[in-house]
């Protein structure tokens, strides 16, 4: 695999940094977790669903944080009695995980549920009014807008 030096953007820019480290994890793609597997899916025009395979865990198992753009989930198995049966053959993993994913400005989380050994993740893009589209109104026979009218 190659290897990339993202080093010269960094002397030559500024703010961009996170974006550096970003395309940084998605290059060195080897240390990219597989475990838990999961599906991500668009649900509307602004939202979203992560489904992650969590066979095994309850809802005491898990533990959801999301801090700075950084969604993170969690999943550590607590010995029960019930648990310690002896058993003959472990197909389902009960390993611990720690999954993040990477959330863009303005996507929060809306909820979550546990249901038939799937993790289900709400998210919804939430548009700032600043950033929605705004219809600006054309003038006719050379009149000016009252914006127009003020600068001038």
């Amino acid at each position: 695999m190659r290897q990339y030096d993202l080093a010269p953007l960094y002397r030559n820019t500024v703010g961009f940094d996170r974006l550096f480290s970003m395309l940084d994890q998605l290059v060195s793609v080897d240390a990219a977790p597989s475990y838990p597997p999961y599906n991500i899916e668009r649900t509307g025009d602004n939202a979203y669903r992560i489904s992650i395979a969590v066979a095994g865990f309850t809802d005491r198992d898990l533990t959801i944080e999301v801090k700075e753009n950084t969604l993170s989930v969690r999943g550590d198995r607590k010995p029960s009695e019930e648990r310690k049966a002896d058993v003959l053959h472990q197909g389902i993993a009960a390993r611990s995980f720690d999954r993040r994913f990477q959330l863009a400005d303005g996507v929060q989380v809306t909820g979550a549920a546990l249901e038939n050994g799937l993790l289900h993740l709400d998210l919804v893009r939430e548009i700032p009014e600043a950033k929605k589209p705004k219809l600006i109104p054309i003038s006719s026979n050379g009149a000016r807008t009252i914006e127009a009218k003020q600068a001038a």
